[in-house]
């Protein structure tokens, strides 16, 4: 089932831009995206609910989703997660479709997920560094944004 639905956000991403392509390459987008963010989440091997708050709230503010379309797409991303080999295929997706500042701003939700339970473990970080370098963000800017990151949660 996963596969299908990987091959449909592949195929979605690259039709032509039509209203309908648009809105299956802006979903698989949003799905791929939070696939990432719930990887993160889940790094260091505990996903509290604060953890899971702060996802659901960075999701729906970040896609400007309601509170029941962002738990819909959450749960989708986390059993996508599950089902998943590698991270490529989805960082890839986002590499070829956004331009710098949309991958950065990625990166910064990424960074927000990792330090949304107080402290960075070094899984998360290891992750999101990967991630960073999957998206190509230059490693400088990757920095400023995880400095950003944990100053905003001293705040």
């Amino acid at each position: 089932m996963i596969k299908h639905l990987f091959e449909r956000v592949v195929v979605a991403i690259s039709e032509p831009a039509s209203a309908t392509a648009e809105t299956d390459r802006d979903g698989a987008l949003r799905l791929a995206t939070a696939v990432l963010m719930v990887e993160v989440a889940r790094a260091d091997h505990v996903f509290e609910e604060t953890e899971f708050d702060h996802l659901l709230k960075l999701i729906e503010r970040h896609f400007d989703l309601p509170p029941d379309e962002a738990a819909e797409l959450v749960n989708l991303a986390g059993e996508t997660a599950e089902e998943a080999v590698s991270l490529h295929d989805f960082t890839h997706q986002l590499h070829q479709s956004l331009d710098e500042r949309e991958k950065a701003r990625i990166v910064a939700l990424l960074w927000q997920i990792a330090y949304a339970d107080g402290h960075l473990d070094k899984y998360e970080d290891s992750l999101v560094l990967k991630i960073s370098d999957l998206l190509y963000v230059s490693r400088g800017r990757v920095m400023r944004l995880k400095h950003e990151a944990e100053q905003n949660r001293l705040h």
